[in-house]
């Protein structure tokens, strides 16, 4: 069972992902949060596998809130849930180290199938979303670690941030994905990212990877 915590300041939004949530027979929702600041002591509290976050809250915002629990000593995958895509407060929080985002108008299905995916451990990638934001900041950062990166390390992180996935990465080099799962391994290692979608970022503000 992958147990979830809504944080959500509408009551009308934590009562609908409850309800998906709750529909299905491996998830669960085992706390809720009105604020950015109520969120770290339910976490603590119920110890979820997934928090679903909002990013605009009245006192403390998503992004600060993404952060606290980013630091934690064993921390949830947080997604984002936001009504606009290209709202710069979604591109903050994956910063701060959301694994993915979704719309306030996603698909029930979509929905529930992105908390698997994230408490899988996996990111939550929309390439074209997050190349958008990202051509709105320009080069922001130095990331010691992509002047480590190989050549072919280098290929796989450029094949990532246009949002393939390890088979497809597999495919276009011609290689296995065994191969490939090391290679994005020894990439998040290298540029100290906690899954693909900071790695991307990281790939992006430092000029590595052209948002054009």
């Amino acid at each position: 069972m992958l147990k979830v915590v809504i944080a959500d300041d509408e009551a009308l939004i934590r009562t609908g992902l409850r309800i998906i949530v709750d529909s299905e027979p491996d998830l669960s929702v085992v706390g809720e949060a009105a604020d950015g600041a109520e969120v770290v002591p339910v976490v603590r509290a119920q110890r979820p596998d997934v928090v679903l976050m909002d990013v605009r809250m009245p006192r403390v915002d998503g992004i600060q809130a993404t952060r606290q629990l980013v630091a934690l000593d064993d921390p949830p995958k947080v997604l984002v849930v936001t009504t606009f895509e290209n709202d710069d407060y979604v591109y903050d929080a994956l910063r701060a180290g959301a694994s993915g985002f979704l719309l306030k108008r996603t698909k029930p299905d979509d929905l529930v199938r992105a908390v698997r995916v994230v408490a899988a451990g996996e990111a939550l990638l929309f390439p074209a979303a997050i190349r958008a934001l990202a051509a709105t900041r320009g080069h922001t950062a130095q990331v010691p670690g992509i002047g480590r990166l190989t050549g072919r390390e280098g290929d796989v992180l450029r094949l990532m941030a246009r949002g393939l996935s390890n088979g497809e990465i597999a495919a276009e080099l011609v290689v296995s994905q065994e191969t490939v799962k090391t290679h994005v391994g020894n990439v998040l290692a290298k540029l100290d990212a906690r899954d693909r979608t900071q790695a991307v970022i990281a790939a992006y503000e430092s000029g590595f990877v052209a948002p054009g």
